[in-house]
């Protein structure tokens, strides 16, 4: 499993409320995706320009080859795609062996 991380700087909280709501739409594509696992997107609490959507991907190649190539692409494109440009950081992470996610009772 591949982790991508996309840094997003959009001008102000209007802004980025749309770019929640285009990812809202966005969601359904990853959804119908078998290469994607699980995403999440997360606005900064102390910046209202940030964001970071977080997709873990089976594997690189499968991101790159197969959903970049699918069908449910192109409409994960259109949603997302007036944001392109506001994209600061888009790359693939391996995973290490610190990690822990507490549980709650």
């Amino acid at each position: 499993m591949i982790v991508e991380y996309i840094r997003y700087q959009v001008s102000g909280r209007e802004r980025r409320e749309e770019l929640v709501s285009a990812y809202r739409d966005a969601a359904k594509a990853l959804d119908q995706s078998p290469e994607c696992e699980a995403y999440e997107l997360t606005v900064c609490e102390e910046d209202e320009q940030s964001a970071v959507l977080r997709i873990e991907w089976v594997s690189t190649e499968a991101h790159m080859q197969g959903f970049r190539k699918s069908a449910v692409f192109q409409d994960f494109f259109r949603a997302i795609g007036p944001f392109v440009k506001e994209i600061v950081e888009m790359r693939h992470y391996e995973r290490t062996d610190v990690v822990r996610r507490k549980t709650t009772s």
